[in-house]
């Protein structure tokens, strides 16, 4: 059997090549504040992977994507051990493009805390009168730059995005700025109306996209996750304040109430995490993982 070691190693996420195409696997690691964790959470690589097909599924009809498979039947022998059983993805190969795509739909995080400095957020003026998760007239688009492992991307404008993708596409900074854009903010109606029918309020998300070998704009990486998500139930949404979520906030906010965890959690943190991550796959998919 041949033996594959990763070509890329994110903070959750290693990245295989398998010739013409990649395998994405989701390990059940957990990062905040741009450090791994030591804890391991149970079951979080398959929910993730099988989100993001979900949502694949959902939105081949407003751009297309990497996802190939997700049945290890499909992939080299390899990968059919039971560790990458349900958390692998068979993509196909993209050239990614230089910046993360982030749409905001509610007002929370640190675009609260800019609004609350100067009534923007990543240079976009809103409405005066907003409280804390209200929802905004418009989702707003507030590109990042990608960072390494251990930086901060950086936020910025749709204007600067331009000069970031024209550095690497030479003539097409415009052109890819403006699909990104319009792509990701058309995804983002699209998936938050769903999940609204469902029960759960997408306040913000992020998408990365890349090109395919006609020079294509493609949705790559991962799709809708509670890891690349902010997820809040419906139910008892209120304004004024922050809300519950079915993503790592939950992580997040133990670790700021802990600050010498040395960033380990405790196994009711983990169980929690798990119960939040499963509930929300059950609400969104209506199947059990």
């Amino acid at each position: 059997m041949k033996e594959f070691t990763p070509i890329k190693e994110g903070k959750v996420r290693e990245i295989y090549d398998n010739g013409d195409s990649l395998i994405m696997v989701a390990t059940d690691r957990i990062s905040a504040f741009d450090v791994i964790l030591k804890n391991k959470i149970t079951k979080k690589g398959k929910i993730l992977t099988q989100m993001s097909k979900f949502w694949f599924d959902l939105t081949k009809d407003i751009v297309p994507n990497h996802m190939l498979s997700t049945d290890v039947k499909d992939m080299p022998e390899y990968f059919q051990q039971e560790q990458f059983d349900g958390n692998s993805m068979m993509c196909r190969k993209l050239k990614m493009l230089p910046v993360e795509c982030i749409v905001r739909g509610y007002i929370t995080g640190s675009g609260w805390a800019s609004y609350q400095k100067d009534g923007t957020v990543c240079g976009i003026k809103l409405p005066e009168g907003l409280v804390e998760s209200d929802k905004l007239p418009e989702p707003i688009y507030t590109p990042s730059t990608k960072a390494e492992i251990g930086d901060h991307d950086i936020n910025i404008s749709f204007e600067e995005s331009i000069p970031a993708i024209e550095k690497e596409f030479p003539g097409k900074g415009e052109e890819y700025a403006a699909k990104l854009r319009d792509y990701t903010i058309a995804l983002y109606k699209k998936c938050a109306e769903y999940a609204l029918s469902k029960g759960i309020i997408i306040a913000d998300t992020k998408f990365e996209f890349g090109l395919d070998e006609d020079g294509n704009v493609v949705l790559g990486d991962e799709m809708l996750t509670p890891d690349s998500s902010r997820f809040w139930p419906l139910e008892g949404y209120e304004p004024g304040k922050s809300q519950p979520s079915y993503d790592k906030q939950f992580v997040r906010d133990w670790l700021k109430a802990n600050p010498d965890s040395d960033y380990l959690l405790p196994q009711d943190v983990i169980d929690k995490t798990i119960e939040k991550y499963e509930e929300a796959y059950e609400l969104l998919t209506g199947e059990k993982i």
